[in-house]
């Protein structure tokens, strides 16, 4: 008897494991064929950047569930503004784009039975960081991704001759200062000081 037990849990946990693979697969198959899961949030997609806020220029691509024609991307102009299909104009800019996609589900409850809305920041335009002092080739650089400072560094060019590599810092927009030594991160002494960017930072390098 003990025997029959044991061959019966062993059957049965084939069973469970057969059962969950056909599961698996059936969920892939409901993806690859474009089916979105039911459970999944408005806005749950948003952007490469932790805490991103829309802005102005940048491009946002609007998803509706299982509504093509009102599946769309747009550009948020100057003004901050959008326009979206039913709704007319939204404010876009300054609103994370969960925030968004909120207001584009309430709105769209009026025209469509229980909207699901995603909003995703394909092109950040708006995000910048900039790069003064000596370096190859100072100005104004996106920010569509995370992005370090020796990554900064070296989209500006690299140092010119007689920059202090030492006694470069980071000015935030909330004027905090961050100071940063090239020299011990390039010697692997202080790797921590390779921060990320952050929206509208300009690394000064005297």
């Amino acid at each position: 008897m003990i025997w029959v037990r044991e061959g019966t849990r062993v059957r049965l946990a084939r069973l469970a494991v057969l059962a969950f693979s056909v599961a698996a697969l059936v969920g892939m198959e409901e993806l690859a064929i474009g089916q979105e899961p039911a459970a999944k949030p408005a806005g749950r997609e948003a952007s490469t950047l932790p805490g991103y806020t829309i802005g102005p220029a940048d491009v946002l691509r609007i998803i509706v569930w299982k509504e093509p024609d009102l599946t769309l991307d747009v550009t948020v102009r100057i003004d901050g503004m959008i326009t979206f299909p039913l709704l007319g104009d939204l404010k876009a800019a300054g609103r994370a784009p969960s925030q968004l996609a909120e207001n584009v589900t309430k709105g769209l409850e009026r025209f469509v039975a229980t909207p699901r809305v995603t909003v995703a920041v394909s092109q950040a335009n708006s995000t910048r960081f900039y790069v003064v002092g000596q370096v190859a080739r100072p100005g104004e650089f996106p920010l569509s991704t995370r992005t370090t400072v020796l990554q900064a560094l070296a989209l500006a060019g690299g140092f010119k001759e007689f920059a202090k590599a030492e006694s470069i810092v980071i000015v935030r927009e909330d004027q905090t200062v961050v100071p940063v030594n090239y020299k011990r991160i390039a010697d692997g002494k202080d790797v921590s000081q390779n921060v990320s960017l952050a929206p509208g930072d300009t690394i000064v390098v005297p």
